[in-house]
């Protein structure tokens, strides 16, 4: 008998996008009671959408071979060692699994779940360039494709504990689907996020609010439990300079030769600090 896929495992936790009903693994579909039908790619991934038509920009395919490049020599890797422990302790309090919200490659929800040898681990994202790497990140992590604001294809009250690093985030879909005394992990880069980078080559700045901001998108749902800053530095040759750049938000706002003549002129090895703040959140109820 073949053995249970990380998405065999994980359909316990999803829902219909359109009509919430329970999904259930039949051949190379997921099905709900009401006849909805979603077929699981290939590559491992299976989309759950609602509507024709997305809403949202996804990830490019440039962007997210930047990310993998980046992410591949480990230097975003204490972000993880940050979430590994956290994402432990919080399922000591709950059943469920872990859902990474944003989950992209799925690096950080790979290292997470080796913490937490007996979860279940969902990435959702946008971007099926993202998730088609994200299906063999681990041997018990599911990719999946949906768009957060328009709601998220997983059951209520089923998630232990929920990571979201540098990726959009609907408050009232994390506060529904996380267990009553679940735990949202949110990293957010601070204003000294690669500084030695930003003034020199014109990338988007941190907000001073940030902080308050977040609490205010996620609503009163959820409540702020503790905080912790988490820095370190890494020396980065110019291809890792690009590849850091062109990963997020500062691919859509860059010039390729203008950004190409700035990394250029930059000294051949560049220290740059790297600074987040890991927010940890739970139901108000709880």
């Amino acid at each position: 008998m073949t053995a249970p896929t990380a998405l065999d495992r994980a359909v316990a936790f999803l829902r219909c996008p359109h009509c919430a009903e329970d999904l259930r693994r039949t051949d190379a579909s997921l099905r709900c009671p009401t006849g909805h039908v979603f077929d699981v790619a290939r590559q491992g991934y299976v989309t759950l959408l609602s509507g024709a038509n997305n809403p949202h920009v996804a990830d490019t395919a440039a962007m997210v071979a930047a990310r993998e490049e980046f992410l591949a020599p480990g230097h975003l890797d204490p972000i993880s060692a940050a979430l590994a422990p956290l994402v432990a302790d919080a399922g000591a309090a709950e059943d469920g699994c872990v859902l990474d919200v944003g989950g992209g490659t799925g690096r950080h929800l790979g290292r997470v779940l080796d913490g937490s040898p007996d979860r279940v681990g969902i990435a959702v994202d946008l971007s099926k360039h993202a998730l088609r790497r994200a299906a063999r990140a681990h041997p018990r992590l599911a990719a999946v494709c949906c768009d957060v604001w328009r709601g998220l294809p997983i059951r209520t009250g089923s998630v232990a504990a929920a990571i979201n690093v540098f990726a959009p985030r609907n408050g009232a879909e994390l506060c529904r689907v996380l267990a009553p005394r679940g735990t949202l992990l949110i990293v957010t880069p601070t204003g000294r996020h690669l500084a030695e980078l930003v003034g020199e080559l014109g990338l988007l700045t941190v907000a001073s609010d940030k902080r308050g901001r977040l609490a205010d998108t996620l609503g009163p749902g959820l409540v702020l439990r503790s905080q912790e800053s988490v820095t370190w530095r890494r020396e980065l040759g110019h291809a890792e300079v690009r590849a850091v750049v062109g990963m997020g938000p500062n691919a859509w706002h860059q010039d390729p030769a203008a950004l190409a003549e700035k990394i250029a002129a930059l000294p051949a090895n560049v220290e740059v600090g790297f600074s987040v703040d890991v927010s940890v959140y739970r139901p108000a109820v709880s």
